[in-house]
């Protein structure tokens, strides 16, 4: 169902847009500051948990996208960096009053009308296709019924992951994996704090910054006074995602928060309202509320998730030593892939047919079918060269079965064929009852009396976004020429089904003004807007940029 030589086109359009538009944005002076990208990240849903930040979940996320804490942070400016440009264009588009009530008066514009549908399903018959219409079709269509090259294959995948089966373990180095690398098998130290911020830009002037001092300050002295910490920060924090919680920002360990924030928080003891710091945001005063500290989980509890690390670490190690061997043995032994397969440990797999174009997971590298469909491996029967698939994933393979490329049989495929012609038969023969029909109303006869045995819906009014009629018909019907004063417009549809509407359209209602919905359709109306000036301004980058694309397009 997905066409990959289409899909690699649509990405790699994609991947010369971001970068077009992130080189131009540069080089338009548009930047990112460390506090946005913090306050993006804090105000993040997919990082929170009961309302706060919740630095385990952002940790998990960086991980699943194969990215350290600093990668997603930069991942994040990256994005914010690409909004500014679609920003400042949408920032001075405007709809204008006419324009909103054409709109208005196109979109819920509402037609009557009154149908009946011709069913193809009533001239299908069991009977009817002849063998000579079968054979003829057959030949006249024989692109369709063309079987593509195709081969079976044994193959013997290596990774780390399987590389690390191999590896005997006992509890003497499981142990020793555990004394080495206690830092994977536990939790850094956490610690809770809320605070309350007086926003302040980096860039700020120094009057900004004195009146943003005074503040906190005051604060400072109401604190001393006596006054909740909780509710002052309800009250006064500027912090948009905090301040309702009383300032809490959850748990979290070193390596996410501003640097300056961190080592106040880091250095606190529990409880504790330290002096006014200032960061990338502004000046915050901080409460440690809670401390977690940095634990390892004692052996016999770690030990499944230790063994786990060090097969994966063995795994690791041994990977490229294994593939070395690997691609030697299958070279000595070039007619079967057992030998080397128990020499190292490692199973021979067999794949399902694969074509030219087309091969599942785990072999569905186009490097895999170049080589499966090589002259050495096809034709000569040799295993393959050792295939490096990614950097840490290796296949060598040999074909066990080989069709060509050929042409079904007839009998294989008359029953298809068949089928095909007694629906090409019955949408025929209903699409020349629908037309016999339509051509009586177009002289002049009534709708009801055309109809005869077929049911008639209608009249009915419906709006262009209405589902109570086949989608084929509601767009024919909007596209119909609005009949005169007094008349009507007969008109007549394919359905997807390959049945046929025959209809008249009998009104057309003009949309009127909807209050209560043109702020919705202004914005409507200046998305489309928005989209379509981006476009151009894409379109005139891409004109101007010297694009090189290295990607091969030929089979790899």
């Amino acid at each position: 169902m997905i066409d990959d030589n289409r899909m690699r086109d649509e990405v790699l359009n994609r991947m010369v847009r971001d970068e077009l538009v992130q080189q131009a944005s540069l080089e338009m002076g548009l930047r990112v500051s460390d506090g946005m990208v913090q306050a993006t990240l804090l105000g993040m849903d997919a990082f929170q948990k009961n309302g706060v930040f919740d630095q385990t979940a952002f940790e998990r996320a960086a991980r699943q996208q194969g990215l350290s804490p600093a990668g997603m942070m930069e991942r994040i400016r990256s994005f914010l960096l690409a909004q500014q440009l679609p920003q400042a264009i949408g920032a001075g588009t405007f709809v204008t009053a006419y324009e909103l009530a054409e709109s208005q008066r196109l979109t819920n514009q509402k037609r009557e009308l009154s149908y009946f549908v011709v069913p193809a399903a009533n001239y299908l018959a069991d009977g009817g296709v002849s063998d000579d219409q079968v054979r003829g079709y057959y030949e006249t269509n024989q692109a369709d019924f063309i079987a593509q090259e195709r081969v079976k294959l044994d193959y013997i995948l290596l990774n780390a992951a399987i590389a690390g089966t191999t590896v005997e373990v006992n509890d003497e180095s499981l142990r020793g994996y555990y004394n080495s690398n206690q830092e994977k098998f536990g939790l850094p130290e956490q610690r809770r704090a809320s605070h309350i911020l007086v926003l302040v830009p980096e860039d700020a002037d120094e009057a900004a910054v004195k009146a943003a001092k005074t503040k906190i300050d005051e604060l400072v002295s109401r604190l001393a006074q006596g006054e909740d910490f909780a509710t002052l920060a309800k009250a006064e924090s500027q912090d948009p995602g905090s301040a309702t919680n009383g300032g809490d920002l959850g748990y979290f360990s070193k390596g996410v928060m501003d640097p300056a924030f961190e080592t106040a928080t880091f250095s606190q003891a529990l409880d504790e309202v330290g002096e006014p710091v200032r960061s990338s945001f502004g000046f915050h005063l901080i409460k440690v509320t809670g401390i977690k500290k940095s634990e390892v989980k004692p052996f016999e509890s770690a030990k499944p998730e230790v063994e786990n690390a060090y097969r994966k670490s063995e795994g690791e190690r041994l990977y490229y030593e294994m593939a070395e061997k690997l691609a030697n043995l299958s070279y000595d032994d070039p007619d079967s892939l057992e030998s080397a397969a128990q020499a190292l440990g490692l199973k021979v797999e067999q794949s399902d047919w694969i074509t030219r174009e087309n091969s599942a997971a785990p072999l569905a590298s186009p490097k895999v079918r170049n080589a499966a469909f090589s002259e050495d491996v096809l034709q000569a029967h040799h295993n393959s060269e050792l295939i490096e698939v990614d950097n840490d994933t290796s296949v060598v393979l040999r074909v066990i079965e080989h069709e060509d490329e050929m042409v079904r049989p007839l009998e294989e495929v008359k029953a298809q064929i068949v089928e095909t012609l007694r629906l090409q038969n019955a949408e025929a023969q209903a699409k020349a009852e629908a037309e016999k029909r339509l051509q009586a109303i177009s002289t002049g006869s009534p709708l009801l009396q055309v109809a005869a045995d077929f049911a008639v819906t209608g009249p009915l009014v419906v709006g262009r976004n209405d589902r109570q009629l086949p989608f084929e018909l509601t767009g024919e019907l909007f596209r119909t020429e609005k009949p005169a004063e007094g008349a009507s417009t007969p008109g007549m549809v394919k359905l997807a089904n390959g049945d046929f509407a025959v209809y008249v359209l009998s009104a057309v209602m003009q949309g009127e003004a909807d209050e209560k919905g043109a702020k919705l359709q202004t914005a409507n109306l200046r998305r489309q807007m928005e989209r379509g000036l981006y476009e151009e301004v894409v379109a005139d980058l891409k004109s101007q940029a010297d694009i090189e694309i290295l990607l091969k397009k030929s089979k790899e």
